[in-house]
């Protein structure tokens, strides 16, 4: 069997670990009393309309959530291309309609040495690239237990 070195050890694929997340935020809003809908489509624009279909979503309240399930790297470094995933959230949420509450919604993993969230590395690097109004949550899928840290 041929090893994957990007999939995340112990998963049978990525995508079933982004599909178990997904499940488990669904779970947390729901028992917080915030009803979402899966793929929520609305239309998002810089100079064309274009249907774009966010993770979770729901038209009342107004709220748009993407959903992101992303480690440290194995040895520890900073995972560029996940980076790259998050600040594509952002842009996202940027050309989303206003009335939108906006949430990234990103799974709680520490680095293995220096006890830092992944969440925290994110925030600290590149709130620059935050829109107005944008929430980062954290969610500890051990405990299912979410914090706002932006």
């Amino acid at each position: 069997m041929e090893t994957n070195n990007f999939q995340r050890v112990g998963a049978a694929s990525n995508t079933e670990v982004g599909r178990d997340f997904e499940a488990a935020a669904h779970i947390f809003f729901d028992q917080s009393g915030i009803k979402l809908r899966r793929s929520f489509p609305v239309e998002i624009e810089f100079r064309v309309k274009k249907s774009h279909s966010f993770d979770f979503g729901s038209e009342d309240p107004p709220i748009l959530v993407e959903c992101k399930s992303y480690t440290w790297t194995s040895g520890g470094n900073s995972p560029s291309a996940k980076i790259k995933g998050l600040n594509e959230a952002m842009l996202l949420f940027s050309v989303a309609p206003e009335p939108y509450r906006k949430i990234l919604f990103v799974l709680k993993h520490l680095h293995e040495r220096r006890r830092l969230s992944l969440a925290t590395h994110y925030i600290k690097n590149h709130a620059h690239l935050f829109p107005p109004g944008v929430e980062v949550w954290e969610f500890d899928l051990g405990g299912s237990h979410a914090e706002r840290m932006f």
